[in-house]
């Protein structure tokens, strides 16, 4: 992690294991490789990865003020909802949680950037596609960037995920990068 000096603008990710580097090293997770992108490619954002493993949008909404707060970020990626779905909790629950965070980080002026996940088949097409829905209606109400699904191009790759198959592996992790870089980018000043 980076110390945030009074020149750089902060970027928050708000997430769950899948941010957290859940079973991994932390330096091998998309948020250290991002770091080192955005160092690379002359950005100048300390990263503060704020992400708790089992977190659910109704923790991340609770946290999240104080978080805005203290980090004051210019950007803030929010990839929460997996353990709702898992859960199969309510989903206007969700979409209620995850309004009010976006709400809430763009009430401060930060771009938000919200990632969506998808649900197993096992929960039900009314269920999973109801789920997957709410990410894209919301991002299109709040008019923020959306990165519709977190492991697009590789979740049927069972080699990709560790030995749960929720929890993607190191060897996944720029490819999580890849997919989230195109969507992050152009909120980004340098």
């Amino acid at each position: 992690m980076f110390i945030q000096n009074a020149s750089a603008a902060t970027l928050l990710i708000w997430g769950d294991s899948l941010s957290a580097a859940y079973g991994i090293e932390q330096n091998t997770a998309w948020p250290k490789l991002l770091e080192q992108k955005l160092q690379s490619e002359g950005y100048r954002y300390p990263v503060i990865n704020a992400s708790i493993s089992g977190e659910t949008t109704a923790g991340g909404r609770v946290r999240l003020p104080a978080a805005l707060a203290e980090h004051k970020p210019a950007v803030v990626i929010i990839e929460l909802g997996a353990n709702d779905g898992l859960r199969g909790l309510p989903l206007a629950a969700l979409r209620s949680n995850l309004d009010s965070m976006i709400r809430a980080a763009q009430g401060t002026g930060a771009k938000v950037v919200l990632i969506g996940m998808r649900m197993p088949p096992n929960f039900g097409p009314l269920y999973t596609g109801k789920f997957q829905e709410t990410y894209a209606a919301l991002a299109k109400e709040r008019k923020t960037a959306l990165l519709p699904f977190l492991f697009d191009g590789f979740a049927t790759r069972a080699e990709l995920f560790q030995a749960d198959m929720l929890h993607p592996t190191s060897a996944a992790q720029p490819l999580i990068l890849q997919n989230i870089w195109p969507v992050l980018k152009p909120l980004l000043k340098k």
